[in-house]
C-alpha cells in the first residue's frame, strides 16, 4: 500500500500538469531543509556571533533525519521529531542564555544554579521596562520557543517523507555526509574559533549540562569540608574585635563599584575627581583612610555572592554555594560583632519584602528595606531609595540618637544598572520623607534611550558612582562622628557593556576612621593612603578579608 502511494505521488509530480505543484513542493522542501539546518547550527552562531558559524555540518540533524526515514511507525516518527525539535530549541535557548550571562555576569549560564538568577534578572528587567513590558517579553519568548519546537518537528517530518521516496539514495548521501563529518571532527577543522565545522550543538549542550551537574556535586562536597573548618567561630566574645570597642562599624557595599570606575576608562577621571575631593574633605575633618583592591567572587551582578564571600571568608561564586552556606551556622562578620556585644543591622534599599537569610544566617538584629524607612519619593529605575536618603535615615534614626555600638551592613543601590535616571545630591535638611525627589526622575533619560549607545551607558555609570561616593563623603563630613568606622567597597565590576570583554573582578575597598589607632591596626596590610587606590595597590581575594579583619582587630 505504501509503495502504491509513493508510485502515485511520483506519477502526479512527473506529469506536465504537476509542474507548478512540483516547483512549490521543491521550494517548500528546500526552505524546510534550510530552516532545520539553521536551527541545528544556531547555538554556534549565537555563541560566536560570526556568520561563518553557519558553514558547519550538524551531525545531530543528519542522525535524526536518518532515524525518521527508517522508522516504520508514524507515532515513533512523531515522537522522535518532537524530541529532536525540543533539543534543538533548548540548545539555542541555552546558547542565548550563555550569551546574556557572559555579557552581564561574566560567566555562562549554569543549569544547576542559574534558574534563581534568571528570576533576579527578570526583576531587573521589570525595574527598567516596567511590569507590563517584562511580562510581555517573557510571554513572547515562551510563545516563540513553543512555536519553533512545533515548526521544526513538522519540518523534520516533511523532510523525512520526501527523503523516504528515495530511501536508498538518501541513506547513501547521509552515509557520505556522516563520513565527511567524522573526517572534519578528527582533523578539528574550525572556521570560527571554538566552533568546529563538525557540529553537534544539541549534543554538546546536553553534554555540557550533564557536566555542570557533575561539577556541582563535586563542588558541594569540597565546599562542605572547607565551610566546616573555622577557628574564629570558637573564640570567646572577649577575644573578638577588641580593637573596635565603642565604635560604630559600617560595612558599606557600593553596587557595581569596580576597578574600571577608578582606572583606565573614559569615565574614571570623573570618579577620580570625586574621590580626590573626598580625600581633601575627609582630611580636613580629621579622617584617615587606607585603600586597596579585592577580587570579587562575582561579576556584573548577583551581588549577594560577594556579600556572603566577605562575611563568611569562603569563596562563594555560585548560587548553589550561597544556598549551601546560608543553610549552615557558618560564623560571619555580623555574627562576630553580635557575639562581641554590638547591635547589628542590615539596610537593603532594594528589598520590598522580608529577607529571611538576614535573620536565619546573618542574625541581624534589625532589618531595614524600602518599605520601613519612611521613604515617600519616586523610584529611580532599579533604585527604590536614593543613597543619600539611606544615609539621612540612618543618621536620624540609628546613628544620631543614643544607642549601643552598632555594626551595620549597608547596601547602596543608586549605582545599580541601568544607571538612569539618577538622583542629585541635596542639602541634608531638605531631604525629609523623600518627596523632594519627585521631579528628579523626569530630568533623566529612560533606560531604553540610554542603552542604545554603550558610550552613553558608560558615561551614566560613571556619574552614578560619582553620586554614590559623593553622598558618602558628604555624610561623613556633615555629621562628623568621631566613633565611626566605615569599610566601603564595591561588590563587583559592572557588566561587560561598561567593563569591557575580559575585565578582571577587582573592586576598590577603603577603611575610613577618625581614630588613628583603627588605621594603625592595619599598618601591616600596606594599603595605600586615601580612598583612591592606584594600580600598585595590594590585591586580595575577597574571601581573605574576614580572617584578616578579625585578626587585625582582635586582642
Amino acid at each position: 500500500m505504501a509503495a502504491r502511494r509513493r508510485a502515485d505521488l511520483m506519477r502526479r509530480t512527473s506529469s506536465p500538469q504537476g509542474a507548478p505543484s512540483r516547483a512549490r513542493s521543491a521550494t517548500v522542501t528546500i526552505l524546510s531543509a534550510v530552516t532545520v539546518f539553521v536551527a541545528a547550527v544556531a547555538p554556534g552562531l549565537i555563541d560566536s556571533g560570526s556568520p561563518l558559524a553557519l558553514l558547519r555540518l550538524p551531525l545531530d540533524c543528519l542522525v535524526v533525519i536518518v532515524v525518521l526515514v527508517v522508522l516504520p511507525w508514524r507515532w515513533a516518527r512523531r515522537t522522535v521529531a518532537s524530541v529532536a525539535a525540543a533539543l534543538l530549541v533548548a540548545a539555542t535557548v541555552l546558547a542565548g542564555l550563555d550569551r546574556v550571562f557572559l555579557a552581564t555576569v561574566g560567566r555562562p549560564f549554569d543549569v544547576v544554579s542559574g534558574w534563581s538568577e534568571l528570576g533576579d534578572g527578570y526583576g531587573v528587567v521589570t525595574d527598567s521596562a516596567g511590569s507590563a513590558g517584562a511580562l510581555a517579553l517573557l510571554v513572547l519568548v515562551a510563545i516563540l520557543a513553543a512555536a519553533a519546537t512545533i515548526a521544526i518537528a513538522a519540518l523534520l517530518l516533511r523532510l523525512a517523507r520526501v527523503l523516504a521516496l528515495r530511501r536508498r539514495a538518501s541513506l547513501i548521501g547521509a552515509s557520505a555526509l556522516t563520513a565527511g563529518w567524522l573526517v572534519l571532527a578528527l582533523v578539528g577543522a574550525q572556521l570560527v574559533a571554538g566552533e568546529p565545522v563538525a557540529a553537534a550543538d544539541s549534543v554538546s549542550a546536553a553534554t555540557a549540562s550533564v557536566g555542570q551537574v557533575e561539577v556541582a556535586a563535586r563542588d558541594r562536597a569540597v565546599f562542605e569540608r572547607s565551610a566546616a573548618s573555622d577557628p574564629y567561630a570558637q573564640l570567646p566574645a572577649a577575644d573578638l574585635l577588641t580593637g573596635l570597642k565603642g565604635k560604630d562599624v559600617l560595612v558599606v557595599f557600593v553596587e557595581s563599584y569596580g576597578q574600571v570606575a577608578v582606572q583606565g576608562t573614559s569615565f574614571s577621571p570623573g570618579v577620580d575627581a570625586v574621590l580626590r575631593r573626598g580625600n581633601t574633605d575627609l582630611a580636613a575633618h580629621g579622617y584617615s583612610e587606607r585603600s586597596a583592591f579585592l577580587t570579587s567572587s562575582t561579576f556584573g551582578g548577583i551581588s549577594w555572592l560577594a556579600h556572603s564571600t566577605l562575611q563568611t571568608g569562603l569563596w562563594i561564586d555560585s548560587q548553589q554555594k550561597y544556598d549551601q552556606v546560608t543553610s549552615t551556622t557558618r560564623f560571619t562578620l555580623s555574627d562576630a560583632f553580635r557575639k562581641a556585644g554590638w547591635q547589628t543591622l542590615s539596610d537593603v534599599p532594594s528589598d520590598t519584602e522580608p529577607w529571611p537569610v538576614g535573620s536565619s544566617f546573618y542574625h541581624f538584629g534589625k532589618q531595614l528595606n524600602a518599605t520601613n524607612v519612611g521613604y515617600r519619593g519616586p523610584r529611580f529605575s532599579y533604585a527604590r531609595v536614593p543613597d543619600q536618603y539611606t544615609w539621612a535615615y540612618l543618621q536620624q534614626h540609628e546613628l544620631g540618637v543614643p544607642h549601643a555600638p552598632l555594626m551595620a551592613e549597608i547596601d547602596l543601590v543608586s549605582s545599580h544598572t541601568p544607571w538612569t535616571p539618577l538622583p542629585r545630591l541635596l542639602p541634608w535638611d531638605a531631604i525629609g520623607d523623600g518627596s523632594v525627589y519627585d521631579p528628579q526622575p523626569g530630568e533623566g533619560l529612560a533606560p531604553g534611550v540610554v542603552w542604545q549607545d554603550p558610550r552613553h551607558v558608560q558615561q551614566l555609570y560613571g556619574r552614578s558612582v560619582e553620586y554614590t561616593m559623593g553622598a558618602l563623603f558628604s555624610f561623613l563630613t556633615a555629621f562628623d562622628d568621631p566613633n565611626l568606622v566605615v569599610v566601603v567597597l564595591g561588590d563587583h565590576q559592572p557588566a561587560t557593556v561598561v567593563s569591557g570583554v575580559g575585565a578582571n573582578h577587582e573592586v576598590p575597598i577603603s577603611i575610613i576612621a577618625k581614630d588613628p589607632t583603627v588605621i594603625d591596626r592595619i599598618g601591616s596590610w600596606k594599603w595605600q593612603p586615601g580612598v583612591l587606590p592606584t594600580s600598585t595597590a595590594p590585591v586580595w581575594r575577597m574571601d581573605a578579608f574576614r580572617d584578616r579583619f578579625l585578626a587585625a582587630y582582635g586582642p
